[in-house]
């Protein structure tokens, strides 16, 4: 059954199109479709040759859009045909009756038409407007939910569809949404989409999404790698972990760090991905260079989805990492961040600006974007007053207001957030919602903390996640 992510090839105009379409499969892509009308027969030919060999050795379909003669030429497996396009029956003479063929529409009427003539999958659309053609019929939401009702065989939603779009498309019942621009124009494709990947977990049982977390150890339990596990475990995924560092500590602060060698570090790593693989990855305390930069080289081979949480200064001020570590950061894991989630001093050790006021916080994370950061989440705890988080979106930018408790039970808030964050991404949620829901998670581990030890106590992770399910259940109900 066609399902997943669906990418639609532009006019490689630029010479990089195996390229690009390769670092999407990469990134989960499940179907090609080949557009190549106003290419030679010759080249046309050459290159669809090609991308079919790069679907096939990652599993993908490969369609031809509109030319049913290359497509049994190359034996591809099936067509992609218009509404102006021959008819299924043509096209069905010509390719195999095992091969694929798929039919765009923009009704309900249309839908059924093309389920009844024959065609193994719709696409419908535009859903939503889009700037890559001009003259397109747009169709809305309610027309898609009407005609995953109307039809039993698998609808592609298409048109205008961002990563939050998709999500909704989803939810209206599509099987698969396709892409262009979203991924093909992206400067990093694999991770374009990796992004659309993931949305397709929502509906997966529990332990819903593989989260990686490669942090420090907290013995106390309240914050490290510690804290990540049971923030990914309690919210329904499935936690694994590569140990950078062991700490002796306690609510009262740090008494001493024992460093973990690169080399042991990364065969951790390897062990996991290499066997179990993650969804999402969080990075914590990583402690110095070498590790940063070699945890940062694998983000970026195997295309993981990074939420990275800079680790660089404690509550008390000191710094956290060596220069060659913080040099690393900035240079080498700092691109490869699909979400970065610095707190104030870690944004002013970054980027040298001290934000007091919204606006300075914007204007951190912009720099922080333009040193490689694909989002940022600019955590404005320390600031006095409101608290308001600052979440850049590509060039979207959104406030985000916390209410403020009287206590000093927060330890490992941090680490809690991106955990939550990298969670929620893991099953299907895009970005502004999985940062939302764990914004929330954590208030109301906050709120819901109680005295443990004699310092900074932790947050109370698992009432957290028993609230946070009631409220989700109401919400469906």
């Amino acid at each position: 059954m066609l399902s997943g992510l669906y990418l639609i090839t532009d006019n490689n105009l630029d010479g990089k199109l195996l390229t690009k379409v390769e670092a999407a499969l990469k990134g989960g892509t499940k179907t090609v479709q080949y557009r190549a009308k106003d290419i030679r027969p010759d080249k046309r030919r050459e290159m669809a040759e090609k991308l079919k060999a790069l679907c096939h050795r990652h599993k993908a379909l490969f369609i031809i859009n509109d030319l049913p003669e290359l497509a049994h030429e190359i034996d591809a497996d099936g067509v992609h045909l218009g509404q102006e396009d021959m008819s299924i029956a043509s096209a069905r003479q010509i390719i195999s009756h095992k091969k694929l063929i798929g039919v765009s529409t923009h009704s309900v009427d249309e839908a059924l038409k093309a389920e009844a003539h024959g065609a193994d999958y719709i696409a419908i659309g535009s859903i939503f407007p889009t700037d890559s053609k001009q003259d397109i019929t747009l169709v809305g939401i309610d027309t898609l939910k009407k005609v995953r009702k109307a039809v039993r065989i698998p609808v592609v939603a298409i048109g205008g569809i961002t990563p939050a779009r998709a999500f909704e498309a989803l939810s209206a019942g599509a099987d698969a949404v396709a892409i262009l621009s979203g991924i093909m124009a992206d400067a990093d494709p694999a991770r374009a989409a990796k992004e659309y990947s993931l949305l397709f977990n929502r509906n997966n049982p529990a332990p819903n999404g593989n989260v990686l977390t490669i942090a420090g150890s907290d013995c106390s339990g309240g914050a490290g790698i510690q804290a990540d596990i049971k923030t990914i475990t309690l919210l329904g995924s499935y936690a694994s972990s590569v140990l950078t560092a062991l700490t002796a500590q306690n609510t009262l602060g740090v008494n001493d760090t024992y460093m973990v060698h690169t080399d042991f570090v990364m065969k951790q790593l390897e062990a996991v991905l290499d066997d179990i693989g993650a969804d999402t990855v969080k990075t914590g305390m990583l402690s110095w260079g070498g590790i940063v930069s070699r945890v940062a080289k694998v983000i970026e081979e195997r295309s993981l989805l990074a939420v990275v949480d800079p680790v660089m200064v404690a509550k008390g001020g000191e710094s956290l990492l060596d220069k060659e570590a913080h040099d690393s950061l900035i240079s080498r894991l700092l691109p490869q961040s699909y979400l970065l989630t610095p707190n104030l001093p870690e944004v002013e050790v970054m980027t040298g600006i001290e934000p007091r006021t919204i606006g300075e916080m914007i204007e951190a994370g912009r720099t922080l974007q333009e040193l490689g950061a694909r989002n940022v989440l600019i955590k404005g705890g320390h600031l006095h007053g409101d608290a308001t988080d600052i979440l850049l979106l590509g060039e979207e930018e959104y406030q985000l207001n916390n209410q403020r408790f009287d206590t000093i039970n927060t330890h490992g808030t941090g680490c809690t957030l991106s955990s939550a964050i990298a969670t929620f991404l893991a099953q299907g949620y895009p970005l502004k919602q999985a940062v939302e829901r764990g914004k929330r998670f954590v208030s109301l581990a906050i709120e819901k903390s109680t005295p443990n030890g004699r310092g900074h106590g932790p947050v109370n992770h698992i009432q957290a996640a028993m609230q946070l399910l009631h409220e989700q259940v109401s919400v469906q109900d």
